[in-house]
């Protein structure tokens, strides 16, 4: 078996881990790959055609990502493990901190406000969903309107280039944009879950996060020591405007387990809200679906 890849995932926690060698102090044979590919989400303002759409799921879907242990929103991680495109790792998940947001000129400035606008999000990714979570309780379902933008910072670039009049954006973006004077209207935050590939060692994943457990615990001690690594996850055309001095901490890991109740509640959900086709729904239990998991 070869090295154990990790890679960084939009938060501050495998950066510290590296820099503090937590990783090479639980033993793991690793490599950390650091390196940016580019994504294959279109970039655009108009609405796309359902063949055309693409986001977090199917980066799972297709070649998989290029790590042992990858992360995105539990609702994705939870369709692609019931459909055989990996596990969900059982014994941690995380919280992201994330919003609506709207330039400071909008008119929008309630979430009532929100009926009809269009709202920049990532298909079948974290923003999907918590839009529509986020916005149940003060409208009705067709008032909800979703405008497809590709990837995190696809959608970035379109709303700062007031492209679009509102987007959902999460941790490092979602600090940015308020640093640059835009507005939450409502707040989004959302579980994220890991996911492995079916041929990693569950004890090589556990000695991963005892490191990024030590290294969520130096971030909860002195955050302002590591803010700078989201210039890192940034591209670089926005790098010289952060001032992550007046970021916030992000995401934060949560190690207790992502329960049977967790898993099936949340496929309930997203079967409710038919955001998958009836062929791609998958039906795989918790037990085939979750690894190192909590009854």
């Amino acid at each position: 078996m070869g090295k154990f890849v990790i890679a960084p995932h939009m938060r501050l926690q495998e950066w510290v881990a590296e820099e503090k060698d937590y990783f090479a102090a639980e033993g793991l044979d690793y490599e950390f790959n650091d390196v940016k590919k580019g994504v294959a989400a279109i970039k655009t303002a108009f609405d796309l055609p359902p063949e055309k759409r693409s986001g977090a799921y199917q980066t799972f879907e297709g070649s998989g990502r290029a790590c042992d242990v990858s992360s995105a929103c539990h609702w994705t991680v939870n369709m692609a493990a019931s459909n055989g495109h990996g596990k969900l790792w059982g014994e941690a998940y995380s919280v992201t901190p994330g919003g609506i947001y709207v330039p400071a000129d909008s008119k929008v400035r309630r979430p009532e406000d929100l009926a009809g606008v269009p709202i920049t999000v990532g298909f079948q990714s974290g923003s999907h969903y918590s839009t529509i979570q986020a916005l149940e309780p003060f409208i009705e379902r067709d008032q909800i309107k979703l405008h497809f933008g590709g990837m995190l910072f696809q959608r970035l670039e379109l709303f700062l280039d007031g492209e679009v009049p509102a987007a959902n954006l999460f941790g490092g973006p979602s600090y940015f944009a308020e640093q640059l004077g835009f507005r939450k209207v409502l707040d989004a935050s959302f579980m994220i879950a890991a996911m492995i590939a079916g041929d990693v060692d569950v004890e090589d994943v556990r000695k991963c996060y005892r490191a990024l457990k030590r290294a969520q615990a130096e971030i909860d001690l002195r955050p302002e020591a590591y803010k700078h690594y989201f210039k890192k996850e940034f591209p670089e055309r926005f790098r010289d405007q952060m001032d992550t001095r007046v970021f916030g901490a992000g995401e934060r890991i949560v190690f207790e387990s992502y329960t049977r109740e967790m898993f099936e509640q949340t496929h309930r959900w997203v079967e409710e809200w038919k955001i998958f086709d009836e062929d791609k729904l998958g039906h795989g239990d918790y037990e085939s679906s979750v690894a190192a998991g909590a009854p």
